[in-house]
């Protein structure tokens, strides 16, 4: 249809073809849509576990040695690892994760805990510092099926969290949820699928596809022309936020995942450095403080890296 394709590396945000950085939405002309074509599924990537001392449990020497003591790991704290976040597609907010005092998304749990709080239908959530969150659908019996490593599986509950903490997080999408017989057949009719025949780019995907049933979660579910219809809107601080537009719910969840791993102070400090290039100075931690430039962003740079983007 005599559309350029081009393609493009994707890093950081100032790669990101985005919308107007203070969230009005502008229409004086055309802007990039970017789709993700990515080798392996994203939580393939092996996590970088923290420094363990001799019981498993902390960080350190064993007692009597000569160098200096590890810092014992942090209890994890969504507000400090995960982007608050929404989701809308046009004018409707199809997805928020908020971290206002009481919100269900500041509660997480150990495996052994979770498993009281789960019922048939439901999707957890584990997460953990530095990793892409995991998701799963909750079948009964202690068990849940997930998309893992390019495979549908059946597993105990404790066994898919790796250790990780979870949590319900059937709130996050305000889709209508389909009904939890029906949720748990379609997580348990796709099991043993793999590699080519697996409709879903993440555990997100299809955690969220099985007990939504919407066609947007899957890979090519949705036509790229157009105006990018979904935005992402990321809270810099209770006043101030960034807007990222996208042609497919798909690439725009690749996004929201991406965030969450590389983790909160990272994703203020690339659109400090993107929003405003001169500062923060080297060392300021103040990311969120930067002041959008006006006008438009600068064009997306190209550079050799893991990820491809095709531009369209």
């Amino acid at each position: 249809m005599g559309n350029q394709v081009e393609k493009l590396t994707h890093l950081s945000y100032k790669e990101v073809p985005t919308a107007d950085p203070t969230g009005v939405d502008r229409d004086d002309g055309p802007r990039i849509g970017v789709s993700y074509i990515f080798s392996n599924d994203d939580e393939d990537v092996e996590p970088q576990p923290p420094p363990q001392g001799p019981d498993g449990g902390g960080g350190g020497l064993p007692d009597g040695g000569d160098g200096l003591t590890l810092p014992s790991p942090q209890p994890y704290d969504p507000r400090l690892h995960e982007v608050e976040c929404s989701v809308f597609y046009r004018d409707e907010c199809i997805y928020q994760k908020s971290f206002a005092p009481g919100s269900a998304a500041l509660s997480t749990y150990t495996p052994e805990n979770l498993l009281n709080k789960c019922r048939p239908g439901d999707l957890v959530e584990f997460v953990s510092q530095a990793q892409y969150p995991h998701w799963a659908v909750y079948v009964g019996n202690f068990q849940v099926v997930h998309l893992h490593r390019l495979e549908v599986s059946n597993s105990f509950l404790t066994d898919a969290s790796q250790g990780r903490r979870g949590r319900v997080v059937n709130d996050l999408y305000r889709y209508k949820p389909l009904s939890p017989s029906a949720v748990v057949r379609n997580a348990l009719a796709h099991v043993g699928a793999k590699e080519r025949e697996l409709s879903w780019r993440n555990s997100e995907s299809f955690a969220a596809w099985c007990r939504y049933g919407k066609r947007e979660f899957k890979i090519g579910g949705e036509l790229r022309i157009g105006k990018q219809p979904y935005r992402l809107q990321i809270q810099l601080s209770e006043q101030r936020s960034h807007t990222l537009e996208f042609q497919s719910l798909e690439d725009l969840i690749m996004e929201k995942r991406r965030n969450d791993q590389i983790g909160r102070a990272a994703v203020l400090q690339e659109l400090a450095t993107h929003l405003h290039p001169a500062e923060p100075d080297v060392g300021d931690s103040d990311a969120a403080r930067t002041t959008p430039p006006p006008g438009r962003p600068p064009a997306p740079a190209r550079e050799e890296g893991d990820r491809e983007a095709v531009v369209h």
